[in-house]
């Protein structure tokens, strides 16, 4: 049993960025789901499909390599963990790695980058960064 399906999650996209894969296969959630959307309105990957097989659902994410086939993601960390929550209110998450960076943020109007967040002035719990 999997208690951290953000983590594990993470932690696949992270491991075939490294060995340069093509697509990589995630369980599903919908809070993974939210994830992938920021990632993907970011730019960090080319797309995700949901797939059901049989009574299961999956994710297969397409990752994104630039011209030198170098993969766009350098760092993906998960920052609030289930043993230690972060929340931080929108003037602490107004920028990271000067702007080089995105923040997930989990507010009260869904997931939403870091820059979002600051817009509409909520905080809420960082899931993870990338840059």
């Amino acid at each position: 049993m999997m208690n951290d399906i953000i983590a594990d999650g993470l932690t696949r996209i992270r491991n075939a960025a490294m060995r340069k894969m093509e697509v990589t296969t995630l369980n599903h959630s919908r809070l993974m789901e939210d994830v992938l959307k920021v990632f993907e309105e970011k730019g960090y990957i080319e797309s995700f499909k949901v797939v059901e097989e049989g009574n299961k659902k999956f994710i297969n994410v397409t990752l994104k390599y630039d011209e030198n086939g170098d993969s766009v993601i350098n760092e993906l960390k998960r920052v609030s963990k289930p043993g230690r929550r972060v929340y931080k209110g929108y003037e602490d998450i107004k920028r990271f790695k000067n702007g080089f960076g995105t923040l997930v943020v989990s507010t009260s109007k869904g997931v939403l980058p870091n820059d979002e967040a600051y817009a509409q002035k909520v905080g809420g719990e960082v899931i993870c960064s990338i840059w």
